[in-house]
């Protein structure tokens, strides 16, 4: 009868490489994931039959230290074990606790190592041969390339596919790019995926990536720690890179020295690339559970796939992937089509812009207002927002960016005035419904067909649809509409240019207590504020989207906390838009909320200078004038009629009476 083998690994590829590898093998293996294995009730039944056991733990011995005690006590289990380390260099300490031969451990390292079914097969004709003496023949390990490229993606391939693609899709009513323009999009995933041959999912997304317009390049690599010259030589020709592989800055060992920690962190090669790399994320949990799931994500993979990457600068998209088990109980990577979608997407935006002239670039930037009154109107924390506006459209006109023209100027530019922007803005509406005219609405450039809103609101998921319809009512809603023209439209509150929009965003606080409901988690987004969004990408065509300033509200609207769905409010608001966030640096974490929840590439700035807020104008002479009649009112009471008919002209000169009701 043959030998059996079991194997007791961490990393799922390798199970898939040892049933692969049992096809045909003299020495069959029997196979199990340590984490979903209880040593006292699955591992008696596992073991029967069995004559010797391979052990591979990622995070060292604490990952499975019951099993791993239950294995090694030779006095209840005497068939040898091998231990080993789940990482691609040796493991010392758990090799050591290997009941066989160093040396042997050692080889078997190599051939798990290197992975995929043939050096499985050929790992399982070693040990049958070299510890239970059984003369079955072995090859030795066969090295196995570090990385390179998944089959069927040649330029030819990509070429067909893009031919039947071209022009198809959300963008396009845009002009197409040429197709040597067309963005280069680098798909990294891990070479043990590779291996094993658990690639279905990578598939999917260079699919996605083909139907959005990109041309994608997918490449495998066992870490992004110390990439291969060659691989970063190809990956430098794209122009993004999605990467399911987890965070490179951890190449350089941590030293113990106060203030020293920041040093270990290099992302090195990464950071040289000098592209958007974007964070695809490959759940280890079913796409149910995952839906049903108001967090999104579990702990293990907020900490490796969200947070840590974080620390490389990456750009945090949504999952594409789930892990489901097929019918031998093995987790498989299955791919989401419409996540994928949203990921290729964003990722072929994001390469859009390398490949496009400034000059052609269009560029929505959008004011918060919290509450939703005029003298709120830009109030992003610790910025000058009008004044950085102004500076900013300074600088992208330096850059060859459009920002208006003699006939239609940006109010303020010229001046560097900030004030003159605002004032434009309010003119222009706004949505301080104590001061918004009819004649305003009437006037209001930005004007959204409700029939066009209606025909893409349907396109929406049905549930999220349903909460919009339950706090909103049917589309179009009944907030900002104007008929004024004869035809029933939805109007902004925006200064438009052809290349430029500045535009205020929609209000999220009504009624009695809009500062309680500002970040209501449960209250979803009007009608009026989807058209808005909506407007930007198919009305103006923007091509990426700026936030001016902590805070917005958009990344607080409701939904997932992270790994967001396409129910989540912020996905079908921001679609694929790349969005830009100037945010305040001493606050990560509501700026980690825009990076988790609205796929925001933060830019931080410093907190301004503090200073004392003193009183100013008319203000000032007042707070003297109180200070005079405290002191008139116990020494020369006689005083006091003239100095209260002083401060009532400076109250009503202050407009402090209209303030105070």
């Amino acid at each position: 009868m043959s030998d059996v083998l079991l194997l007791l690994s961490t990393s799922d590829t390798d199970l898939r490489s040892a049933r692969a590898g049992s096809e045909g093998g003299a020495v069959p293996w029997r196979w199990a994931n340590p984490a979903r294995v209880d040593p006292q009730h699955d591992l008696p039944g596992l073991l029967e039959g069995v004559d010797l056991v391979v052990v591979r733990l990622l995070g060292g011995r604490q990952a499975w230290e019951a099993g791993l005690d239950a294995l090694l006590d030779t006095a209840s289990q005497p068939r040898p074990v091998v231990v080993l380390g789940g990482e691609q260099a040796p493991d010392a300490q758990l090799m050591e606790s290997s009941t066989v031969a160093v040396g042997v451990a050692t080889q078997a390292h190599l051939y798990l190592a290197q992975g995929g079914p043939d050096n499985l097969r050929e790992l399982a004709g070693f040990l049958s041969d070299t510890v239970l003496l059984t003369g079955h023949g072995f090859a030795p390990p066969e090295e196995m390339p570090s990385w390179g490229r998944l089959p069927g993606w040649s330029s030819d391939d990509v070429a067909k596919l893009s031919l039947d693609a071209s022009n198809q899709g959300e963008h396009a009513d845009r002009a197409p790019l040429a197709s040597e323009a067309r963005p280069r999009v680098a798909v990294v995933y891990y070479r043990a995926h590779h291996m094993a041959g658990n690639t279905a999912f990578v598939d999917s997304l260079c699919h996605a990536v083909v139907d959005a317009g990109g041309i994608p390049e997918p490449l495998f690599c066992a870490s992004l720690r110390a990439p291969d010259d060659e691989l970063l030589e190809r990956l430098r020709h794209a122009d993004v890179l999605i990467t399911t592989v987890l965070a490179a800055g951890g190449s350089k060992p941590a030293t113990a020295g106060a203030g020293e920690d920041d040093e270990s962190w290099d992302t090195g090669a990464l950071a040289g690339l000098d592209v958007p790399i974007l964070q695809a994320l490959c759940l280890t949990r079913s796409r149910e559970e995952w839906l049903a799931d108001d967090d999104g994500v579990s702990p293990l993979d907020a900490a490796n796939q969200v947070a840590v990457p974080e620390f490389d600068g990456r750009i945090i998209t949504v999952p594409f992937s789930f892990k489901e088990t097929d019918e031998d109980g093995l987790p498989a990577y299955v791919a989401d089509p419409e996540r994928a979608a949203r990921v290729a997407g964003l990722a072929v935006n994001h390469g859009r812009l390398r490949h496009l002239d400034n000059a052609d670039k269009k560029i929505a930037l959008v004011l918060s207002a919290y509450p939703t009154k005029h003298a709120r109107i830009g109030n992003a924390v610790g910025l000058d927002t009008p004044a950085s506006v102004v500076a900013l459209l300074h600088a992208m006109r330096d850059a060859g960016y459009r920002v208006g023209s003699d006939e239609q100027p940006v109010p303020g530019l010229e001046e560097h005035d900030g004030d003159l922007l605002i004032r434009a803005l309010i003119a222009a509406g706004g949505y301080d419904q104590d001061w918004l005219t009819e004649e305003q609405m009437a006037a209001n450039p930005v004007r959204i067909d409700v029939a066009e809103y209606t025909d893409w609101f349907a396109t929406l998921p049905a549930d999220f649809r349903d909460g919009i319809e339950e706090h909103w009512g049917p589309a179009p809603g009944s907030m900002f509409l104007d008929d004024s023209t004869g035809e029933q439209a939805i109007v902004l509150a925006a200064l438009v240019r052809e290349h430029v929009v500045i535009m205020m965003q929609p209000p999220r606080g009504f009624g009695e207590n809009p500062i309680a409901i500002y970040h209501d988690p449960d209250l979803p987004p009007s009608h009026h504020y989807l058209a808005a969004y909506r407007w930007l990408q198919a009305g103006f065509g923007a091509h990426a989207l700026v936030h001016v300033g902590k805070h917005g509200n958009l990344e607080w609207l409701p939904g997932k906390t992270a790994a967001l769905s396409a129910s989540c409010a912020p996905d079908p608001i921001l679609g694929d838009l790349p969005l830009v966030y100037p945010f305040l640096v001493n606050d990560p974490g509501e700026g980690t909320q825009a990076k988790r929840r609205a796929h925001a590439t933060l830019v931080d700035h410093l907190v301004p200078p503090m200073a004392r807020a003193e009183s100013y104008g008319d203000l000032a002479r007042l707070e003297q004038l109180l200070d005079e009649y405290a002191s008139i009112q116990a020494m020369d009471p006689g005083k006091i009629e003239a100095i209260r008919g002083q401060i009532w002209q400076l109250i009503q000169a202050a407009k402090l009476d209209h303030d105070l009701g």
